[in-house]
Formats: C-alpha cells, sequence, structure tokens
C-alpha cells in the first residue's frame, strides 16, 4: 500500500513542475477560445481563439466577467482554462 501512495506522489510532484496556473486581473486583455461546435466553413484555417477581450472581474475559482473591447459585458462568467492571456 505504501508503495503505490509514493509511486502517485512522485507522479504528482512531476506533473506539478509542468504546470503553471494563470493569473488574470482587472484590466487585462485577454483572447477566448471558439467554440469547436460551430461549423465554419474555413475549416482548418478557421481562427482558434477570438478577441480581444477586456477582464471586468476575476473570481478566485478561476472564473472570469468579461467585456468586449466597447464595453459590452458577457451575461455569464468564463472559466478560465479557455482564456488565454493577449500580448500586444
Amino acid at each position: 500500500m505504501s508503495h503505490g501512495r509514493l509511486y502517485q506522489s512522485r507522479v504528482k510532484n512531476a506533473f506539478d513542475k509542468k504546470v503553471h496556473p494563470h493569473k488574470f486581473s482587472e484590466g487585462d486583455l485577454v483572447l477566448k477560445k471558439v467554440s469547436q461546435a460551430q461549423k465554419d466553413y474555413r475549416g482548418k484555417w478557421a481562427p482558434n481563439y477570438e478577441g480581444p477581450f477586456v477582464v471586468k472581474k476575476a473570481f478566485s475559482g478561476g472564473s472570469l466577467l468579461l467585456a468586449s473591447m466597447d464595453d459590452e459585458e458577457f451575461p455569464s462568467p468564463m472559466n478560465s482554462n479557455i482564456i488565454k492571456q493577449y500580448y500586444t
């Protein structure tokens, strides 16, 4: 039993070295991943991200409230795993 726990802790530590959590703050410019459910006539040449958007509010659980550049807010918060930092 202890060998299994030791092995799992080693695997977890190796995985955690590669994980870099995203920290977003209010006012950051971000890109939002396009849903694959939307069919696009361009096929594989369709863009993967859309934006830029502005972070209006960042919650502690990793969800973000986004707004367009024209200050039109999205009705519901987005998970930070579909958001990518936008560098100008």
